[in-house]
């Protein structure tokens, strides 16, 4: 089990990120992660972690040197946030091509403008097609956790792709928990030393990143499309793995009193847990409500999700994120691809809300449901409706 301490969620992360024994660390601060990439600075400073860390003058810098550092063969940490994204957007896709194997903590933040520094999911869902694997943490034991898993998933040589694990900001990334840390012999039986199978080295030279002409583009990106989704089952024994050694057993898609629920409320990210405060709410009143919420965001759990989903007549789907010009939320633009053509599937409705940082209540997930529930019978036939918005 490990260790029980309080501690804040960067700080756990950056504990796993010390625990994997990282090699190089690339990052620039920018709020909400900076506490993450602090506190390993603080930790190669004091000799705790024997890695090198590399203060670089921008998030695009931050992820160019992680592709050095992983192309030559180092374990490689980095972690940003909202506009630090943003700004990594063009390397984000040369990592994944390149199949370079870095691990990104994205302590998710609104994207401006206005300017705003508290967490909404409108970065991770600009970088949404980027290539990288993407996993969501709800909590402090999660982040830890899948921290280590990442390295562990992004590092397999049938995988090889750059892994990001996301944690909402402020409402987790800030956030002092109780969780279970796990020593350096736990963490050694788990995740072996990285070993890159093709490292830059003047002595054999391969070809990293080479020009593509129309006759090879597409075949190249197809090639990585199929990786991509053949990674699902390296995750799936990856996950099973640190659930037969450490007793935590992580979904691709999680759910909460869905069993007999003819209603599913979907949510992603750390307002989950607040989500099921409101399902037990909505039991107490004799709805049959349940809650699903999916962890794995890239490559998406299609399987998962529309099996998790069948039994269900109404399926709400709460986005942090405002698709603008579009359908509302791009959660549930997904979902509804993901089902269309499906013979047993619910009636999707879409709600937004919980943008830059606002905080939805229980009682407002109650409210969610009920509308969403009141949208079908009264066939209300909207794209999207927009939660907490003040007149």
């Amino acid at each position: 089990m490990g260790k029980r301490v309080g501690i804040e969620v960067s700080f756990a992360i950056a504990e796993a990120a010390k625990l994997a024994n990282s090699d190089v660390i690339a990052a620039y601060p920018i709020t909400p992660q900076t506490h993450i990439v602090e506190r390993l600075a603080e930790m190669v400073a004091d000799g705790e972690l024997d890695a090198q860390f590399i203060c670089v003058e921008s998030e695009h810098s931050a992820m160019s040197a992680c592709l050095g550092s992983c192309a030559v063969g180092a374990r490689t940490f980095t972690a940003t946030a909202g506009q630090g994204l943003e700004l990594m957007h063009e390397v984000l896709y040369v990592a994944a091509s390149s199949r370079l194997p870095i691990v990104m903590a994205v302590a998710n933040r609104a994207i401006s403008g206005p300017l705003n520094v508290w967490g909404d999911h409108s970065d991770v869902m600009a970088t949404r097609d980027c290539g990288w694997i993407q996993i969501f943490a709800e909590n402090g034991q999660e982040a830890f956790d899948l921290t280590l898993c990442s390295f562990r998933i992004a590092e397999d040589p049938k995988v090889l792709f750059p892994t990001m694990l996301h944690i909402d900001g402020f409402h987790l990334s800030h956030m002092v928990e109780p969780l279970y840390l796990l020593d350096q012999e736990e963490v050694n039986k788990f995740l072996p030393p990285f070993k890159y199978p093709f490292p830059l080295d003047p002595d054999h030279p391969i070809t990293m990143g080479a020009f593509a002409p129309p006759v090879l583009y597409t075949e190249a990106r197809k090639a990585q499309e199929e990786a991509l989704q053949a990674s699902r089952e390296t995750i799936r024994a990856c996950l099973e793995e640190f659930a037969r050694l450490f007793g935590r057993r992580y979904s691709f898609v999680e759910n909460y009193r869905s069993e007999d629920a003819e209603i599913l409320l979907l949510t992603m990210g750390s307002f989950s847990e607040t989500a099921m405060t409101a399902i037990d709410a909505l039991r107490n009143q004799g709805i049959k409500v349940g809650l699903i919420h999916p962890r794995l965001w890239r490559p998406f759990p299609f399987e998962e999700l529309r099996k998790g989903v069948s039994h269900a007549k109404i399926l709400i789907v709460f986005d942090r994120c405002l698709s603008y010009g579009g359908p509302g939320g791009p959660v549930a633009s997904e979902v509804k691809s993901a089902l269309y053509g499906e013979k047993n599937r619910p009636e999707v409705v879409s709600f937004v809300g919980g943008l830059g940082g606002r905080d939805v209540t229980p009682e407002e997930f109650e409210q969610v449901v009920k509308r969403g529930i009141e949208r079908v019978e009264k066939g209300i036939q909207k794209e999207y409706e927009m939660i907490g918005v003040r007149e």
